[in-house]
């Protein structure tokens, strides 16, 4: 992952948070969560961030986000039964593209951390175009230092 100011398996780093269930589908032959399982919860937390908080914001534009960079650590195994908590957070906004800093805590531990990079498309050009200002000033609000 790349070098970040925030340390993410600190739950202090964070300013967005949601849960999901474990299930049992989501076990390997070890008992262990999966790693694929895993990049959904992480997926779930991204999505939840969206819906909870950009949607609102005027204009289609969400639609248009792809994602640039996933990169993800794992840190401890993830048992079933039992739930998690997801942590979001910015952690840059950049000109037509911003980064997330994600993590799952299991047991009140980190168990995986991710960097997430996603870049604003223009619909027809299929190019990366400015981030617009009203999705900048909600970005800004859920950066660390915001808080």
């Amino acid at each position: 992952m790349t070098d970040s100011a925030l340390d993410l398996k600190n739950r202090e780093s964070f300013t967005a948070w949601t849960s999901a269930t474990i299930r049992y589908s989501d076990l390997d032959p070890n008992g262990h969560v999966n790693n694929g399982a895993i990049n959904e919860l992480f997926e779930d937390g991204r999505v939840r961030f969206r819906n909870d908080n950009l949607v609102k914001l005027p204009g289609s534009f969400l639609t248009g986000f792809v994602l640039a960079k996933f990169s993800v650590e794992y840190y401890l195994p993830i048992f079933y039964p039992g739930t998690v908590e997801i942590g979001t957070t910015i952690q840059r906004i950049g000109r037509t593209s911003y980064g997330l800093g994600q993590s799952i805590f299991a047991d009140g531990k980190c168990a995986a951390a991710a960097e997430v990079i996603t870049v604003l498309l223009d619909p027809e050009t299929k190019k990366s175009m400015p981030l617009p200002d009203a999705l900048r000033e909600t970005l800004e609000k859920f950066q660390p230092q915001a808080r």
